[in-house]
């Protein structure tokens, strides 16, 4: 199937009006029949205007929200719906009601416009654990403190769920 340019759907549908058959006019255009049933009705629904010439038109959350819940909760057709809020397709509403489920029920928005970099923080180039302490004083105190976790409080599964000293108190018992 292939898209259609904005002249190919006018002439699609004064072709139509002029008696082609649907069969006729999906040959001629490369389209499968109900794409030229749905766009048929679209635009005596809507008129021609509702034929876009811009770029992709954009849908606010209340409209998307509106068209998910007559399809979920009132059990109208796609196809209706669709047609009613003047999509140029009823893939656009298939595809809001997958994003909807696959999102836990909630519409999220994609985020538009360029993506922000992330802040991310260089190392200086001769930055080293030591340049973390003011003295040497500091250093030696959190070296002692480590050395007393690793030793009296750090548990090892090995060594039966206790610490290396207390393993080694209950083992000389």
């Amino acid at each position: 199937m292939s898209k259609l340019s904005y002249e190919d759907k006018i002439d699609l549908y004064n072709d139509r009006k002029m008696g082609y058959s649907m069969t006729m006019l999906s040959k001629k255009y490369n389209i499968a029949i109900p794409g030229v049933q749905y766009l048929c009705r679209l635009i005596d629904k809507h008129g021609l205007d509702i034929l876009r010439t811009e770029k992709n038109k954009y849908y606010p959350i209340y409209i998307k929200q509106e068209a998910i819940d007559r399809v979920l909760i009132n059990n109208e057709s796609v196809w209706s719906v669709a047609l009613d809020i003047g999509l140029l397709s009823k893939g656009m509403l298939i595809n809001w009601i997958k994003k909807y489920k696959g999102n836990g029920y909630n519409i999220v928005e994609r985020k538009r416009g360029r993506p922000t970099m992330p802040k991310v923080t260089k190392k200086k180039e001769n930055e080293t654990q030591e340049d973390k302490y003011k003295n040497i004083d500091e250093l030696i105190l959190a070296i002692d403190d480590y050395i007393n976790y690793y030793n009296y409080d750090r548990i090892k599964v090995k060594l039966k769920g206790l610490s290396p000293v207390n393993y080694r108190l209950q083992s000389s018992n």
